[in-house]
């Protein structure tokens, strides 16, 4: 998942779309996804063009999120209206997601990626931090991304809602993983960096401590990560290993010992949870 902020905004990239192409261009097997793209900055159309295409170059590798967007200054650069953005959001997202389905209105139909559509859906889903999130993403019959700070309590209530609104998606909890002692120093430093930014109602369901699931083994980090799942009411995750100040080689590291030590572990468990 590649996600999208402008202006240099550290760790985050202005072309997410674009480069989601470039990772799908080096490998062989992966998926991959602007998620969240910030949708209220474009015109629904154009993206959805541009992502049928992608799909139909790389068959069943691509995927989407979209999310309303937190920071004035993306808005700004654009020659957007902050405040006009969920106004945006809530009537482009049904359009998108019908087009994205094969479901769209002439003449975007004739686009043959978008005809395709109807055969080879576009899987998607929509960042959720509320329970109006969740009702428009459960209404357009796509999955949700939760904040990676969120408490399983705040978690377990919007899946609730999700389910409620007849959601049967993804519902995608970010989690920062680490797998031997955990950076503490970076920890802290990466919290302070979202909290000079991340709106009062956002933090206010964030938990003291949840964003780091770390151990000493395998198994308890596969573990913590279960009980993530279990409590909250995800059935999938974006796990994440960079962290503010720590090497190259260390977030490389982590990502070989998370793929070949944990994911083994907690792929077949995800699974019969999901069953």
């Amino acid at each position: 998942m590649t996600s999208e902020h402008h202006g240099g905004f550290p760790a985050y990239l202005p072309n997410p779309l674009q480069v989601a192409g470039w990772l799908l261009e080096e490998t062989d097997r992966i998926w991959a996804a602007p998620c969240p793209l910030l949708l209220p900055l474009y015109h629904w159309s154009h993206v959805a063009e541009q992502l049928a295409w992608l799909s139909a170059r790389f068959p069943g590798r691509v995927g989407a999120g979209f999310a309303i967007g937190g920071l004035e200054q993306d808005f700004e650069m654009a020659d957007c209206e902050f405040s006009d953005r969920l106004a945006r959001f809530k009537e482009s997202l049904p359009k998108i997601t019908a087009a994205l389905r094969g479901d769209a209105a002439e003449p975007f139909v004739l686009d043959p990626a978008l005809a395709a559509c109807a055969s080879h859906p576009v899987p998607m889903v929509s960042a959720a931090q509320s329970p109006g999130a969740v009702r428009r993403a459960a209404h357009v019959g796509i999955g949700v991304l939760f904040d990676s700070m969120q408490t399983l309590a705040r978690m377990r209530e919007l899946t609730d809602v999700y389910a409620e609104n007849g959601g049967s998606g993804a519902r995608i909890a970010i989690r920062r993983v680490w797998l031997g002692p955990p950076p503490n120093a970076a920890v802290e430093d990466q919290m302070d960096f979202y909290r000079s930014y991340a709106p009062d109602a956002a933090q206010r369901h964030w938990g003291d401590g949840q964003e780091l699931i770390t151990g000493m083994t395998a198994e308890e980090v596969a573990e913590r990560l279960l009980k993530v799942a279990q409590e909250g009411g995800a059935n999938a995750f974006n796990l994440r290993v960079h962290l503010k100040d720590v090497p190259q080689e260390k977030v490389d590291e982590q990502i070989e010992r998370i793929g070949h030590e944990v994911i083994p572990i907690l792929r077949p468990a995800l699974e019969s949870l999901a069953r």
